[in-house]
C-alpha cells in the first residue's frame, strides 16, 4: 500500500507551478512580484522618492527583486531579517548573433551560462525565454515554452570511444541546438519569429537577453511520490519559499520586531558581480533607503544593520548513493530530512557557531527538522551569496538550504517535503 505524504503537498504543487511559471530570472522575479501583489505589497521605483509609510513594497531590477514589509510603527533603527537567494541556474544563452547553421541545418549560436552538467542538455526538448529590449527603451518578456531547439547527441556508431573514454562535450563544437532545415542562413531570423510570437511589430527589437530550457514539466517521482524532479531548482525552490515566508509574515496580524525581507539576485552562478548580483550594490541600496525613508541617520542605519541576519538559502548536495564517497563520512544529508545548515571553516560558506544558533531557532519554533553539511576535506567547497552578503554589508549571515541530486543538471531532483519544511523554516526566521 502506498504511504501517504507527511505533509501536505499544496506547497510542493504551488512550487511546481512556480517553477514552470519561470523560465528564466525575469520571468522568477514577476513571478514572485505578482504573488507579493497578492499579499499587499506595492512596487517602488529606484527613480522615484521614497516614503517611511508601512506596510509591503518590492524594487525589480533585471533578474532581481529586493522586497521587504516595514511594521507599524518601525523605528529607524529597526533591524531586518533576510533571506537571500539567488534567480539564475546554469543554461544554455543566445549569443549576440544567433543566427546559424550548417549542411542544411538551422541553429541558434548559445554561449555557455554557469556550470551546468552538459550531458544532461542533449537530446532535450528545449524552448526559448528571455527579455526583449524594445526601440523606445521598454522591456518584454517573451516564453516559447514548446519544443523549438534540441543539443542532438552524436550516435554511438560514430564515435566508439564514448564507450571507453566517456562522452567528452566541447563547448563551443557540441552545444549548439538545431531548430530547423534551411540551407540559407538568414540574420535576424530567430528575432524575428520571437518578435511575432510576443506580438511585437517587427523591427522594433534592438536588444535581448535570451536562454533555453527544457519544456517538460516538473512532477513528482518514485513508487510514492516522495521526490519531485524539475528545472531550476537552485535555487528558485528558495526564491518560492522565500516569497511563500514574506508574504505569511507580511499577513499575519502579529507584528514582528524587524523587518522582515526576501532578497533575491541575479548572475550567482557566474560571481554575482553585476548591479542585480550579491556583490552589487542593490541590497545595501535598498536597506539604507528604508532607514532614511522612515527619518533615520547613518548612526540609525548602523544600528540597524549591526542587528541585521541574513539567511542566505540555496540548494545543496545529498548524499548520493552511487558516490557515497565523495561526501563527508559523517555527514550525510537525506532528502526529506529537513534544511541543511551550511558549515565551511574557510569562508565558502558564512555560517558560524552564532548563526547556528539562529537557525536553530528558527527551526525549533516551527518544528522542523535540520541537517549539517560539510565538503569531504578532500573535494572543493562550492561557494552561495551568503559571505559577499556578510563581507559587502557587514552582516551576520548564515548559509542554508535544501538537500538536492543532480545539481546543475537541467533537471533536479529533491525530497517533495523538503520545499514545505524550509519554507517553514524561512516563515519562523522572518517572524522572530
Amino acid at each position: 500500500m502506498t504511504e501517504p505524504a507527511r505533509f501536505d503537498r499544496g506547497h510542493t504543487d504551488d512550487l511546481m507551478t512556480f517553477l514552470a511559471a519561470s523560465p528564466t530570472p525575469y520571468h522568477a522575479v514577476a513571478t514572485a512580484a505578482e504573488r507579493l501583489e497578492k499579499a499587499g505589497f506595492k512596487q517602488v521605483a529606484e527613480t522615484d522618492a521614497w516614503d517611511g509609510t508601512s506596510g509591503g513594497k518590492y524594487v525589480l531590477r533585471g533578474g532581481a527583486i529586493v522586497a521587504w514589509h516595514v511594521p507599524e510603527g518601525a523605528a529607524p533603527h529597526t533591524p531586518f531579517r533576510i533571506v537571500g537567494a539567488h534567480t539564475d541556474s546554469p543554461n544554455l544563452r543566445v549569443k549576440p548573433l544567433p543566427d546559424t547553421g550548417a549542411h542544411g541545418w538551422r541553429q541558434v549560436a548559445v554561449e555557455i551560462y554557469g556550470g551546468p552538467l552538459l550531458n544532461s542538455w542533449l537530446d532535450r526538448d528545449l524552448g526559448i525565454a528571455g527579455r526583449l529590449t524594445l526601440r523606445d527603451g521598454s522591456t518584454r518578456l517573451v516564453n516559447v515554452d514548446r519544443p523549438l531547439l534540441r543539443v542532438p547527441q552524436l550516435a554511438i556508431h560514430l564515435d566508439r570511444s564514448v564507450t571507453a573514454d566517456g562522452l567528452k562535450l566541447d563547448k563551443q563544437r557540441h552545444m549548439q541546438p538545431v531548430w530547423g532545415l534551411g540551407r540559407d542562413v538568414r540574420d535576424g531570423d530567430l528575432i524575428a519569429f520571437l518578435e511575432e510570437t510576443a506580438g511585437i511589430p517587427a523591427g522594433e527589437v534592438t536588444g535581448w537577453d535570451l536562454m533555453t530550457h527544457s519544456v517538460e514539466p516538473p512532477a513528482y517521482l518514485g513508487r510514492d511520490r516522495e521526490l519531485l524532479a524539475g528545472p531550476r531548482m537552485d535555487n528558485l525552490l528558495s526564491v518560492h519559499a522565500g516569497t511563500a515566508a514574506l508574504a505569511a509574515v507580511a499577513s499575519s496580524s502579529s507584528q514582528p520586531a524587524s523587518i522582515p525581507v526576501l532578497a533575491a539576485f541575479d548572475h550567482e552562478e557566474n560571481g554575482s558581480q553585476s548591479d542585480t548580483g550579491a556583490d552589487g550594490p542593490l541590497l545595501g541600496n535598498v536597506l539604507e533607503r528604508s532607514v532614511f525613508a522612515r527619518g533615520g541617520t547613518y548612526e540609525d542605519r548602523a544600528r540597524a544593520f549591526a542587528g541585521t541576519v541574513c539567511l542566505s538559502s540555496d540548494t545543496g548536495h545529498a548524499v548520493h548513493p552511487n558516490y557515497a564517497e565523495r561526501h563527508d563520512p559523517t555527514h550525510h544529508p537525506r532528502v526529506n530530512g529537513g534544511p541543511i545548515l551550511k558549515v565551511n571553516v574557510n569562508n565558502r560558506y558564512a555560517t558560524d557557531g552564532s548563526g547556528r544558533a539562529e537557525f536553530t531557532a528558527a527551526c525549533e519554533a516551527a518544528d522542523v527538522p535540520f541537517q549539517s553539511f560539510v565538503s569531504n576535506n578532500s573535494m572543493p567547497c562550492g561557494t552561495t551569496i551568503g559571505p559577499i552578503t556578510a563581507a559587502r554589508h557587514g552582516i551576520k549571515t548564515v548559509d542554508i538550504g535544501v538537500a538536492i541530486l543532480s545539481m546543475h543538471s537541467v533537471r533536479e531532483l529533491c525530497g517533495a517535503d523538503d520545499p514545505f519544511l524550509l519554507a517553514g523554516a524561512l516563515t519562523a526566521f522572518l517572524e522572530r
